[in-house]
């Protein structure tokens, strides 16, 4: 429920900060103002005319719609499902599944294993990386003789 767009909650809040600013006597007093101005505004001419010209907007689309004649065209559009029972769509769901099942073996990529420096199914630990000497493979003892 809101009234003016002010819910319950923060209809309870607004009363909470009155009570706190006004106090409990002058909040009697503020409550009767504040009550006599909206029965005065809800009661007026001016309210009514508002409240007229919001339904006139809300009720506007479906006016127009009447009046141009859609209604009785929506209504003579087939509808969704008439329309995938008149194409065979239901019956062809299976072979589209089929279809897509056996594609996604070609488009799907492989998934890849390890860091960019190592290719699958080897060891971690041998990379290849550059070695410290660059005629011997990275598992063998330097045997170069320094000199």
């Amino acid at each position: 429920m809101e009234f003016l767009g002010i819910g319950p909650l923060e209809l309870l809040f607004i009363i909470l900060i009155a009570l706190i600013v006004l106090g409990p006597k002058d909040m009697v007093k503020a409550g009767k103002t504040i009550g006599r101005f909206m029965r005065k505004v809800v009661t007026s001419p001016s309210w009514r005319t508002i409240q007229d010209a919001s339904r006139e907007i809300r009720h506007l689309p479906n006016r127009l719609m009447r009046e141009a004649g859609l209604d009785e065209l929506q209504k003579e559009l087939p509808k969704a499902e008439t329309i995938r029972r008149e194409l065979g769509i239901d019956e062809m769901r299976p072979e589209m599944e089929q279809l897509k099942d056996d594609l996604s073996d070609w488009t799907t990529p492989p998934p890849t294993v390890g860091t960019p420096d190592t290719l699958p199914g080897d060891d971690p630990s041998t990379s290849i990386s550059s070695p410290a000497n660059p005629g011997q493979p990275p598992d063998t003892p330097n045997t170069t003789p320094s000199g």
